[in-house]
């Protein structure tokens, strides 16, 4: 895993003029099972980052540490403690946890001050024992899948502190701060045409884009490309992200990945229906029929090249199957190794005006009729 430093600047190797990419995807809550729309995303960011790394310096930044002060983290937090009391998580479901979540959304709001001690306990390293117990259950799906695992179950705190990055936004004049008042504080960029966004409230509460300011404001200058994946929805706050970040040197490319619809509807986790689609029941399924291998280029032919980057098309696991059968024949007729340079000019083809790989376009390229097989590096460096 590639440690991040938040001190300042690195220097540059000078004997490698590499460009230096920072992936910076949109984490998921833990506190539920991870949906077909979760695991597009984070195929869709694992296949970039391994297929990206031979062509640049490539550092992932994915940590639940930032995002823990939010409400949605600290009051289901709250919510468990106050309702269950000393609960032992350690032998508990993803779906029994998730069922608790769907609880907490549906019941009335605990009161800021009862999340202060919550807050200021994340700040110190500590994790709630049922996200713990999300988190590893998640780090087996990771490892199962071959997906780069950015440090789930470690503390890795952003680089500022919240006043000291509302200061950082006030010096470069992007910040309407409030609170003398008794009021919310806003990242103002009405002067490039965008609406105010509140980024802390009234009674003191961050909200997420305010912890990705925390986080990505100080790693962005270190970086000639900051990629921002997230999903559609949140398309308003990460454009307000990428203008911020634009301004501190690096050029950010937003990178959107639509949702999965499931019976023609997208929902939100927040409201259950994933019995029987989460990432464990559908790697479990997958792997009682085919091998290893065949399970890892399945889901990311299926998560990426027949899903694509939009959110047109409903999660069938028919067509799942379909991918891992057409996965098992690819590796079956896979050609022979190449150099690293041959591998090199391979993925470059799937990049236009930006350093990253674009996982949609080379994972696509592997499902072309007529294609030669793909080479056994670059599946394996890449997919499996």
């Amino acid at each position: 895993m590639t440690t991040l430093s938040v001190a300042g600047p690195r220097p540059r190797p000078d004997a490698v003029d590499r460009p230096r990419v920072l992936l910076a995807p949109i984490t998921v809550t833990p506190s539920k099972p991870l949906t077909p729309s979760h695991l597009k995303g984070l195929l869709w960011t694992d296949v970039m980052y391994r297929a990206t790394r031979p062509l640049a310096d490539v550092a992932y930044r994915y940590s639940h540490t930032t995002y823990h002060p939010t409400e949605q983290t600290l009051g289901f937090w709250e919510f468990l403690d106050r309702s269950r009391g000393a609960t032992d998580y350690g032998d508990f479901t993803e779906e029994r946890i998730g069922e608790l979540y769907v609880a907490f959304r549906a019941a009335e709001r605990a009161p800021a001050q009862a999340l202060l001690p919550y807050a200021e306990a994340v700040e110190r390293g500590w994790v709630h024992p049922v996200s713990t117990r999300i988190l590893q259950l998640w780090s087996e799906h990771y490892a199962a899948l071959a997906l780069h695992n950015p440090g789930l179950l470690q503390h890795q705190p952003p680089g500022l502190g919240l006043d000291a990055v509302l200061e950082r936004l006030t010096g470069l004049g992007m910040c309407l701060d409030q609170r003398e008042v008794g009021g919310p504080v806003y990242l103002d960029l009405t002067r490039f045409g965008l609406n105010l966004r509140r980024l802390v409230a009234a009674d003191g509460r961050p909200n997420y884009l305010a912890c990705a300011l925390r986080e990505l404001i100080p790693l962005a200058p270190d970086f000639d490309e900051v990629v921002l994946l997230y999903d559609h929805e949140l398309d308003p706050d990460y454009r307000q992200l990428e203008r911020v970040l634009t301004a501190l040197g690096p050029r950010v490319r937003r990178v959107a990945v639509g949702r999965v619809p499931v019976e023609g509807r997208i929902h939100s986790a927040r409201h259950g229906g994933w019995r029987g689609l989460h990432a464990g029941t559908l790697i479990d399924a997958a792997r009682a029929e085919y091998h290893e291998g065949a399970v890892r280029l399945g889901m990311r032919l299926y998560f990426i090249a027949v899903l694509g980057p939009g959110r047109q098309q409903s999660f069938r696991s028919d067509l799942l199957r379909q991918c891992i059968k057409r996965a098992a024949r690819l590796l079956d007729a896979a050609g022979p190794e190449t150099d690293g340079a041959a591998l090199q000019d391979r993925l470059a083809q799937h990049r236009k005006d930006h350093v990253y790989v674009n996982p949609y376009r080379l994972t696509s390229h592997l499902l072309g009729k007529r294609r030669a097989a793909p080479a056994a590096d670059l599946l394996r460096t890449v997919f499996l």
